[in-house]
Order: C-alpha cells, then structure tokens, then sequence
C-alpha cells in the first residue's frame, strides 16, 4: 500500500535528513549533561512534579532473590495497585493512553483492565555500557539519509536525540545483555481463548561481544540472531540465522533459514519489513519482533516530544514461574490481573510510510521509554488510516545482569480480535541466560544444517 505526498513535502524532508546526517552527534558541553541533570542513559533524572514520576534510581544487583533457574523476584513486594482502569472510567486516564490502549478498552469491555501501580525507575544497564554511551553522543552520526550509523560503539547512539529516526536507532541498538541465549514461546490464541504453543531457542550476540571481534575493523554488522524452533512437531527443526547490519541501504540484512524436512539451507530475502513472522499464523511481521526491529528506510520519522504515559513496567508478576501459560493466555487479550502498569515518560515518534514504498503498515505510532530506549507501545495503522494492531510490551529489569528488556510482548489485532504473545517462558527449565561467548563460524550459513538436526 501507498501514501502521495508532494515533491515539495518530499524535498523538505531531504533537507531535513540531510541536516539530521550532520548535527547527530552533540557537543561535550550538552553530553557533559549526562549523569548530572540527565541520566547517564540520556533520560531526565528528576521525577515530575507531582512525584508521581520518581527521580531515576537504579536498582542493585541483589534487589531480590534469583531461583535455581534464573528467575527473579519481584523487588517491589507487596506493592498493591493505585487503581484499575476500566472501560467504565478510562475517559478519566484517556490523555496518558496512547490511542491503541483506549482502543482495547472499548474492543473488550468487560474484561480488559490496567492496574496501575507506583512507578519505579529501576532500570540500568554496566558500567562500561554507560561510558559506551557517553562517547556515542558526541561521536556517532547518522549516514545514508538516516539508515545507517558511524563511529557507534555498543549501545544506544543518541542519548539526546534531536529526530525521530535518532529515537529509533537507540531502540534499535538498545543494550539487552551483549549476548544472550533465551527459550521461549510463542502463543497465537483464537478468538474464543484457545491456543497452541511455538517453541523457540534463540541466540542472540551483539558484534563486540563476539570472541573474534576486531574493534580496529568492527565492519558493517550490528548482530548476529539464530532461531531455531523446537516444538511442535511439524516446524521443530527449523532454523533462522540473521546477520543485522548498521547499515542497510549500503547492505542490506542477510537472512537464512535451514528447512528440516528439505534438510537444505536457502537465502530468506522475506525475513524483513513486513515479510510474515517465523510461525506467527499471519499475525506479525518480521519487523514486529522485539516490538519493532530492522532498516528504518521505508518510513519517515517524526518526534512529536515526551508525554506521560502508563506502560507495561517492571513485570515480575507476569513472570513468575509458577504460573502455566493457560494462566496468562485468555480470549482477546493476556490476562490483564497479571500486569502492572506504571507512569513512565515516553517519547512520541510517528512513522508514515514513505512516497513509493510499501508496507502493510501506513503510519506507526511509537512510544519509547525514556529509561531503556525501549518501545513500550506502538499503534500500527492501516492504508485506510484505520487503527488495526496494537504493541503492548511488559517490560522487566533483569537486575542481576543490569540488563532492561521484555517479559512478554503483545500485538492485538483490534479488527480479528485475534493476538500474538511472544516471550513468555514461565514453564521452561531456565530463563535468560546473558553473557554466552560464541565466534563468527558459529553464525554462518553452513552452521544451520547442524544446528537444525532434530
């Protein structure tokens, strides 16, 4: 599907991008900001004020108990929710819901619900990640009109952005650990609640944390991403490798996937935009993982500003691992009694779909936590203009490894009344597993077949 704008709009965003390509990076005297008025992640350190946003203080390594598997406690025990917001008073909270929430309340009336909690600004991330930042600010620009980085290093390249697309490369590039091996699973419920599960085993390593990086020649690639599927039945044995470039107009993703009943290996070109999500029954696309993910080039980005904005935080309750994945699937939504809510600043960036491209999505709202970089709600609309799926992630401080991420990640489908959950992992034999050391050879295309074997 297709937008028109004019020449003339077109010709003013060039400029802009042009100008955004050369003012990316800041000045020491406006980085020196970060740690002191700014957090040392680019976030205001203040609360607000009313208080009901507390000033940012991170949460210790030993902020509660890790299990025998590797879940967390919860570091907030015993906290009740301030309130509950129901479709009979959301009118009351509707200026800090982002349009695709208030949707939901009136989709699901009688049993979509927000309980909102005190709001805690827990979330950091190492030492040497916080240095990474730093220097990014003053030395990190934008290339290729905006679709690519240059002298990046780790983490986060604008920790005091100036455009939208800067908003959305610190999501991209967001510190999730360096390295990570994760079971997970993926439920698509039917609209009457029923469901089956997709079983996932997932690598994911950041190029730094590669035993053979070279930081002299750190190349083109951002990460490299393996999937393998592991149940049911029928796809288990199915394979994914991704190398993620910084640049994705000078190259684009590379993009594998081994078949096991073919038992051969192919390019996957469809593993990108809106190319369908691996065993996702048609209800994400490919950029729809990890709330949103790959080359920005096909949308122009615009920052609205910061708004205060109820979002999925600190979700130890959704992940404790003594609830069953029945416990938290239910007809039209996740099982809203297991989420916390809490009062966060977002920053507001829309992307509408460029003059000649083409996505399923026309325009998509973001909101992006000021702490983490991470999206907490994006609002995806159709060629119509019509509001059709809603991203709702329930985010989670993995505190013993200082590493902010998601619990579980939701896209509601408000004209099917059908969903997507992806992250859950309340049943497997482990949670997170950060830090894992792997080289190159372990992520190329002749590593599949092997990895593939059932």
């Amino acid at each position: 599907m297709k937008i028109t704008k004019s020449l003339f709009h077109a010709g003013v965003l060039g400029l802009s991008l042009l100008a955004s390509s050369v003012m990316a990076a800041v000045p020491a005297a406006e980085a020196d900001k970060l740690g002191k008025s700014l957090t040392p992640m680019g976030a205001e350190m203040a609360g607000n004020a009313d208080g009901s946003i507390p000033a940012w203080k991170p949460l210790p390594k030993n902020a509660g108990t890790v299990d025998s598997k590797g879940f967390l406690s919860d570091p907030y025990p015993g906290e009740k929710p301030l309130f509950t917001i129901t479709a009979q008073n959301v009118d009351q909270y509707k200026e800090k819901l982002a349009p695709g929430q208030y949707a939901m309340f009136k989709r699901y009336p009688e049993t979509f619900k927000m309980p909102v909690y005190p709001s805690h600004r827990g979330a950091t991330v190492p030492d040497d990640v916080f240095a990474a930042i730093k220097k990014n600010a003053t030395n990190t620009k934008l290339v290729s009109g905006g679709n690519g980085l240059e002298n990046f290093e780790t983490a986060v390249p604008f920790p005091i952005p100036k455009s939208g697309v800067e908003v959305i490369w610190n999501h991209i590039t967001r510190y999730r650990g360096g390295s990570v091996t994760r079971l997970v699973t993926q439920a698509t419920p039917q609209p009457n609640g029923s469901f089956s599960l997709v079983y996932f085993q997932d690598q994911f390593v950041f190029r730094d944390k590669m035993k053979d990086y070279d930081p002299a020649n750190p190349g083109n690639i951002l990460f490299y991403f393996k999937q393998k599927v592991t149940a049911p039945a029928r796809l288990a044995g199915g394979v994914l490798l991704v190398h993620e470039t910084l640049d994705q107009v000078k190259e684009p993703r590379s993009a594998w996937v081994y078949n096991a009943g073919q038992r051969r290996v192919r390019r996957a070109p469809q593993v990108s935009y809106d190319g369908p999500g691996t065993a996702a029954d048609g209800l994400r696309t490919s950029d729809n993982l990890d709330m949103f993910n790959g080359a920005p080039d096909r949308y122009d980005w615009k920052l609205e500003g910061k708004k205060e904005m109820y979002i999925g935080s600190d979700a130890y309750k959704l992940d404790d691992p003594k609830l069953k994945y029945a416990d938290i699937i239910k007809a039209g939504h996740i099982n809203q009694d297991l989420t916390r809510y809490e009062l966060r600043r977002v920053w507001h960036v829309v992307a509408t779909l460029k003059e000649g491209q083409r996505h399923i999505y026309a325009k998509r709202d973001f909101y992006i936590d000021e702490d983490t970089w991470q999206a907490a709600v994006i609002d995806h609309y159709d060629g119509r203009g019509q509001l059709w799926r809603v991203a709702e992630a329930h985010a989670e401080n993995y505190y013993d490894k200082q590493v902010p991420w998601y619990a579980l990640e939701a896209l509601y489908d408000l004209q099917s009344g059908r969903y997507l959950a992806l992250g859950m992992k309340n049943e497997e034999k482990s949670a997170y597993d950060f830090g894992f050391t792997a080289t190159t050879s372990d992520f190329t295309p002749a590593a599949l077949r092997q990895d593939g074997v059932r």
